[in-house]
């Protein structure tokens, strides 16, 4: 079967191998956001609606400016919506008080940054198992959680290594590594490989694709590149904060 043949939602459904629509992890409704300016407001989003399912691997594609990283910012609940709702397994997010909201983060939803966002002068394991010890988890607990994650990742001969002396690859893995940390219902990347060169960042690319296809892991990505959005399941394309179209990749099974 061709990579890049494009079908239907239901043919990309069928094509994982499942004979039921999974669950619905993230559901987004009449999503808007709009910035105050200097020379008025600013539409940063607009009426985004849109359904993510347990293990789906999506990315959101756009020009600068088009709002993708404004809308991955909300999914994840990094910033409020002016007008709308987000849910994570059913639960409307921005209904929550503040305090409740930072648990939904800690406990629902992985980052991973472009910049990777890691205490650099800090140890790898300290860096992966930190949202388990902010989540409360014993550190003897933590430690043997997160060393399994690091393990399955390949970087868990770093785990004494500080994060600042491993190369930009071995860095966002240890992002990835950290996002897994608290099994999160949602992994939200933005821009993963931004600051990686190509071949290392196919490489986090396809590490990406492998923890949903072998594990289940629901995953949003934002990406510049149409090439590594090839890679996932499905493509949201945001244009001036509205989404533009979606598109639907069959993958070959052998990858």
């Amino acid at each position: 079967m061709p990579r890049n043949q494009k079908i239907s939602p239901e043919d990309a459904k069928n094509s994982k191998g499942l004979t039921e629509a999974p669950q619905v992890i993230l559901r987004v409704e009449n999503l808007t956001k709009v910035y105050p300016s200097v020379s008025g407001k600013v539409l940063a989003l607009s009426n985004i609606n849109l359904v993510v399912r347990g293990g789906e691997f999506v990315s959101i594609l756009g020009p600068s400016g088009s709002g993708k990283s404004t809308l991955l910012y909300m999914i994840g609940a990094l910033d409020r919506p002016t007008t709308g709702k987000v849910y994570i397994n059913g639960v409307d997010i921005f209904s929550l008080s503040d305090s409740e909201i930072a648990t939904v983060r800690n406990r629902m939803i992985g980052y991973i940054f472009q910049s990777y966002n890691l205490i650099n002068r800090s140890p790898v394991l300290k860096n992966v198992e930190m949202p388990e010890i902010i989540a409360g988890m014993s550190h003897a607990e933590a430690d043997l959680r997160a060393l399994r994650i690091m393990k399955a990742l390949g970087i868990d001969e770093k785990a004494q290594q500080k994060a600042v002396n491993l190369s930009g690859g071995q860095q966002q893995r240890v992002a990835i590594a950290r996002a897994l940390s608290n099994n999160p219902s949602i992994i939200l990347a933005d821009e993963p490989t931004g600051n990686l060169d190509t071949k290392t960042g196919g490489e986090v690319f396809d590490l990406l694709r492998r923890l949903s296809r072998e594990f289940g892991r629901t995953i949003i990505v934002v990406t510049h590149d149409p090439e590594l959005a090839e890679r996932t399941d499905r493509s949201i394309f945001i244009r001036d904060g509205r989404v533009e179209r979606e598109t639907y990749h069959r993958q070959d099974s052998s990858n």
